[in-house]
């Protein structure tokens, strides 16, 4: 089955709106229109991993794919792994997609504070936002041992140490 290669929009449309892996069958042409990419990646964001390198820098598609599976932020271009509203969506989707972000979006407080809600870890954090008391309090309230990751300060800090072992 893996070499069944689908050559019609028609079949590759069918085939994505039930699985969007099935991106992975479709031709390289097909890999690169980007209403098959689309409807692939809203059924299967992760079907981004298939898509041509240029649907993999249009916002459009992204998004569409993050917003299904945020961890699918890691197939997408360097460009939009730097592009906040991209990273955002993401986050929200999946906290743990904070890893695929560029490092400046690592320490965008904004974003980060919305991946740890989520389920993204302090080890994703930028080094400067680990020393942040309000981004540490909301990490440890998530996931107690994430206070291995805050600064040395905050890591002998009262309040801090109580909400961790809280967890």
């Amino acid at each position: 089955m893996d070499d069944i290669r689908y050559v019609s929009k028609e079949e590759a449309l069918k085939a994505v709106k039930q699985d969007g892996i099935a991106l992975y069958h479709a031709s390289e042409e097909l890999q690169g229109d980007k209403g098959v990419v689309l409807e692939a990646v809203k059924q299967d964001g992760i079907a981004l991993y298939y898509a041509s390198e240029e649907l993999r820098a249009d916002k459009e598609v992204v998004l569409e794919a993050v917003k299904q599976d945020g961890r699918a932020l890691k197939y997408a271009s360097k460009g939009l792994k730097g592009n906040k509203q991209v990273v955002l969506e993401a986050v929200k989707q999946d906290g743990t997609a904070l890893f695929y972000a560029s490092e400046k979006l690592q320490g965008d407080k904004e974003v980060v504070l919305e991946a740890i809600k989520r389920g993204g870890r302090l080890d994703d954090v930028s080094k400067e936002l680990r020393g942040d008391k309000e981004v540490v309090l909301e990490a440890v309230r998530q996931h107690g041992m994430d206070l291995d990751y805050a600064s040395k300060e905050l890591r002998a800090d009262k309040e801090v140490v109580i909400e961790a072992v809280k967890q």
